[in-house]
C-alpha cells in the first residue's frame, strides 16, 4: 500500500505542511479487503474510520419489501464511515461492503478523539472533510428531487466514468434511484444519440 497516496489525499483536502500530513498518514493502519467483505454492518457501531486508497465500496440498506436500497459509492481516494455512527457512537443504518478488492487505511475511534483533540491542523481536516461530505450528500439529495433519470446518469458519468467499468448496472441504477431495466434503456438511447 502506498502511503504518499493518503498524504497527497489530506493534503487536498486541507493545505497542510508535508511533514504533519505525513505524521497523520502515520497514525492510520493498513489493511485489505476482499470483494464483498463488510467495513460495517448494519445496527452495528462505527468504531474506526477509513481512508479507501483503492477499490469501491457501496453503502446500502433496505427498503419496506426488503429490497437493496444503494446509498453511496464511494471511490478512491476518499473518507468513508457512517460518520454518525462513529462520532455518537451509535449503531449505524446502514452496511458498508466493498465492491472489489480494497486497499483502505484504518484508524480507531479512540486515536481519531486523540489527533482531534491535541492538532489543531487534525481538527480543520475532519471539519473539511465533514463539510465535504456534507455537500456531496446535499448535491444528491437534491438531484433525486430535481434531475430527471437521464440527467442524473449523465452526471455520474461525467464525475465517475470509471465506476461503470468496476461496479455491476444493478447497483448503479439502484444508487440512480432507478431499476436496472431503466438503466439498460437510458444508456441505450443515449448511445443511438
Amino acid at each position: 500500500m502506498n502511503r504518499d497516496i493518503l498524504i497527497r489525499y489530506f493534503s487536498s483536502i486541507l493545505p497542510i505542511p508535508a511533514e504533519r500530513a505525513a505524521f497523520f498518514a502515520d497514525q492510520f493502519v493498513p489493511m485489505e479487503f476482499l470483494k464483498n467483505d463488510f467495513l460495517l454492518k448494519e445496527n452495528k457501531i462505527s468504531k474506526a474510520t477509513f481512508v479507501l486508497e483503492a477499490g469501491y465500496i457501496r453503502s446500502y440498506t433496505f427498503d419496506n419489501n426488503g429490497v437493496e436500497v444503494t446509498t453511496n459509492i464511494f471511490s478512491a481516494p476518499c473518507f468513508v464511515n457512517d460518520f454518525l455512527s462513529f462520532f455518537k457512537q451509535k449503531p449505524t443504518s446502514e452496511n458498508y461492503q466493498c465492491l472489489t478488492p480494497c486497499k483502505i487505511w484504518t484508524m480507531s475511534y479512540e486515536n481519531v478523539q486523540n489527533c482531534f483533540h491535541n492538532y489543531p491542523e487534525f481538527r480543520e481536516l475532519g471539519r473539511m472533510m465533514l463539510v465535504t461530505n456534507y455537500s456531496i450528500l446535499h448535491e444528491r439529495m437534491l438531484g433525486m428531487i430535481k434531475d430527471s433519470a437521464e440527467n442524473r446518469y449523465l452526471k455520474l458519468l461525467s464525475k465517475h466514468p470509471e465506476i461503470f467499468q468496476n461496479i455491476p448496472l444493478k447497483i448503479i441504477a439502484s444508487y440512480l434511484g432507478i431499476t436496472d431495466t431503466s438503466l439498460s434503456r437510458i444508456r441505450k438511447e443515449i448511445a443511438v444519440n
